[in-house]
């Protein structure tokens, strides 16, 4: 679905919306109702890897533009545009795209003006569907998400419906047939991704059911089909809150040369008291012998695994990762603390310990329209063989919406 033919949807789509009104019905309010915002969010990013590499610095400003129309017979249309800026000429950085490449360590924020979405909606009291580019997240984006972190975020082009029959059951299907990255269009991805999710509530938790089946098209084999299940739940200890949550998916990637399996094992448990919520998790991206990691190519990594983003891709030989975190309100704001301790799911001689992290945050929210905040990312890594070397990563930002 290229860019003509989705501001040919959104055409079709508001004209569809004005058709009635030679009928006899008025599209007057649909246009008196729609809303225009803005997102501004100004960023300063810097690494500093322990490696030839030069230390890298960016000062980033993404712009956000979205107008949405009113409804008219279930019936309303999405438009936003985004545009990312380096701010002052700090840009000695790797972009991710081609820029300073094998110069500066990466920071993945390209200059790029883009539609960020495009879509024609319609909705019912149990039933969305979504036409044309579209931001789509399943599930805590664990395998599809929106990369929300990084300044140009990942966005959809294809189709997506969302039927709720009850107040319980929830059953979701997208066909994506463009993966627009965060990398600027020159690295989008068309695509034939078939994405299946079902929920189901109780009064214990949520049981989750999924299946993932990925292709890039062009014109390979390589498709890698994810089929999975969860279940999240929490209840009450006196005044403290108790989280958990089970997670297993396997894995399957085929291409004309090679075949691998590989399994995914995700166990949390959490408890919230005095305001202070602490977590204990294990997560386990498996290995096919050594040979291939667990994949989730659609998901916001950023979320996972450490915020310096060394596991983007699996390693070969799998990843667990053990963490612990704590975080609670201080100061006015949101305060994160959190370790992992990384580890291969296959060892070998060479490669066994992944490495450690260490992260921590402090976001604070001023009003609807103004928030602020500063991250740190501190990451040592463990066997040479792993490829990975000591990384220290820090964000400082400010965001204002109107």
């Amino acid at each position: 679905m290229k860019k003509n033919t989705i501001a040919l949807m959104v055409s079709l789509a508001l004209g569809s919306m004005a058709a009635p009104v030679f009928a006899g019905d008025s599209i007057t309010s649909a246009f008196s109702e729609s809303t225009a915002s803005v997102d501004f969010n100004l960023r300063y990013e810097s690494v500093d890897q322990d490696n030839a590499l030069k230390n890298a610095d960016a000062f980033t400003l993404r712009t956000r533009l979205t107008y949405k129309t009113g409804s008219f017979n279930g019936f309303s249309a999405v438009i936003e545009a985004e545009d990312s800026r380096n701010v002052l000429g700090m840009d000695d950085y790797n972009n991710g795209n081609g820029k300073n490449a094998g110069i500066y360590s990466v920071i993945a924020d390209p200059e790029t003006t883009e539609l960020d979405q495009a879509f024609v909606q319609y909705k019912s009291d149990t039933l969305t569907v979504k036409a044309g580019r579209q931001v789509i997240t399943y599930d805590g984006h664990r395998f599809v998400g929106h990369v929300g972190w990084r300044q140009d975020r990942q966005t959809f082009d294809g189709v997506s419906v969302a039927y709720a029959p009850s107040k319980e059951l929830k059953l979701n299907y997208a066909y994506v047939t463009q993966r627009n990255r965060i990398f600027a269009e020159a690295k989008d991805f068309d695509a034939k991704d078939h994405l299946f999710n079902a929920s189901y509530s109780t009064s214990i938790g949520t049981l989750t059911g999924y299946g993932y089946l990925l292709e890039v098209d062009n014109d390979t084999d390589n498709s890698l089909d994810t089929w999975g299940a969860s279940f999240k739940g929490a209840t009450s200890a006196g005044e403290t809150k108790i989280s958990y949550a089970i997670e297993y998916a396997t894995q399957d990637s085929d291409t004309a040369t090679s075949s691998f399996s590989a399994d995914y094992l995700a166990l949390e448990a959490g408890a919230t008291f005095s305001g202070i919520t602490a977590t204990l998790g294990y997560e386990s991206l498996g290995s096919d012998d050594g040979m291939y990691g667990f994949s989730t190519p659609l998901a916001t990594l950023h979320k996972f695994n450490g915020w310096s983003d060394q596991f983007l891709g699996t390693p070969a030989v799998g990843l667990v990762d053990t963490y612990v975190s704590l975080g609670g309100k201080a100061l006015g704001g949101k305060i994160v603390v959190a370790y992992h301790d990384f580890s291969a799911d296959e060892a070998s001689a060479t490669v066994d310990d992944l490495g450690t992290e260490l992260n921590l945050l402090y976001a604070k929210k001023f009003d609807d329209n103004y928030s602020a905040g500063v991250k740190y990312a501190a990451y040592s890594a463990g066997d040479g063989g792993a490829g990975k070397v000591d990384t220290d990563k820090l964000w400082v930002w400010v965001n204002a919406k109107f």
